[in-house]
């Protein structure tokens, strides 16, 4: 996957686990600048989110209730699904990819090897951050334009100020659309404050999030960045954004020095 929210291949052998990567179909081409002019409401951008997410879970291996890559998230965000107005649905896939992502309709979508190397606060925050895309509406944006490339619209539909109903072929294609788009730096920034605010509104350890970033940065750092894409790709230095972590947490009277952060040598779901 390219430019995804949250995106690392799985490196070498330390978290092998059986599954694939995330199975997305191919990207869609352009759309004729005539589809551009569409009316797209945050109702159409729910309903294509819940179209591109429910086409996703059925082509992806979901977590059953009883794995405990899906026992973990319950017992995170059990108490979150109704989240600061929000109406939100939990999930893992489990895949060689490092990611998470949040749609308009309020899905929240966690990878296991994700999981497998951060640790519950510092999930709690990468999740906080997701949420506060969708809390900023984000999402919708990112989804309209993810509709206009897969709906693939003819000279006369385009000119239609309506949301079209879309194949199975095309919602694929918008499902990978909408996970190959980037946020600005400005979003990206403005969901790093929600996801601090929603750490310490719940008394959750505010540290988590600058680990969190500290672990991203280490994934990109040095011979491993040849070998995968580097998370937040788009997006500001996660040495950068830890620093503003810290500063804020120290502003605060939160900050507690986690000593060196290091990539876990053992999965830390169990």
């Amino acid at each position: 996957m390219k430019k995804i929210t949250l995106c690392l291949m799985l490196f070498g052998a330390m978290y092998s686990i059986n599954a694939q990567k995330i199975n997305l179909g191919k990207a869609a081409g352009m759309v004729s600048n005539g589809a551009k002019a569409l009316t797209f409401t945050n109702e159409d951008a729910v309903k294509l989110s819940k179209e591109s997410v429910d086409w996703i879970d059925k082509n992806n291996a979901v977590a059953g209730p009883k794995d405990p890559y899906t026992v973990r998230l319950n017992k995170l965000f059990g108490k979150h699904k109704s989240q600061d107005g929000l109406n939100l649905n939990y999930k893992v896939y489990k895949v060689k990819d490092i990611n998470a992502f949040a749609c308009a309709d309020g899905s929240v979508r966690v990878f296991s090897s994700l999981m497998d190397i951060m640790t519950d606060n510092e999930l709690l925050a990468v999740i906080g951050h997701e949420i506060g895309h969708v809390k900023n509406q984000d999402t919708k944006d990112a989804m309209k334009s993810a509709y206009l490339k897969a709906a693939a619209l003819d000279a006369a539909s385009s000119a239609s100020s309506a949301v079209a109903t879309l194949n199975e072929s095309q919602v694929g294609k918008m499902a990978n659309a909408f996970l190959d788009a980037s946020h600005s730096k400005k979003q990206e920034s403005e969901a790093d404050t929600y996801s601090y605010d929603f750490m310490k509104a719940n008394k959750y350890d505010v540290v988590g999030a600058y680990t969190a970033f500290k672990k991203l940065a280490l994934l990109s750092e040095g011979s491993t960045q040849t070998n995968f894409e580097k998370m937040f790709n788009s997006h500001p230095d996660s040495n950068k954004r830890a620093e503003s972590i810290k500063k804020r947490a120290e502003k605060d009277g939160l900050w507690k020095d986690p000593g060196t952060v290091t990539l876990p040598t053992a999965k830390l779901t169990k």
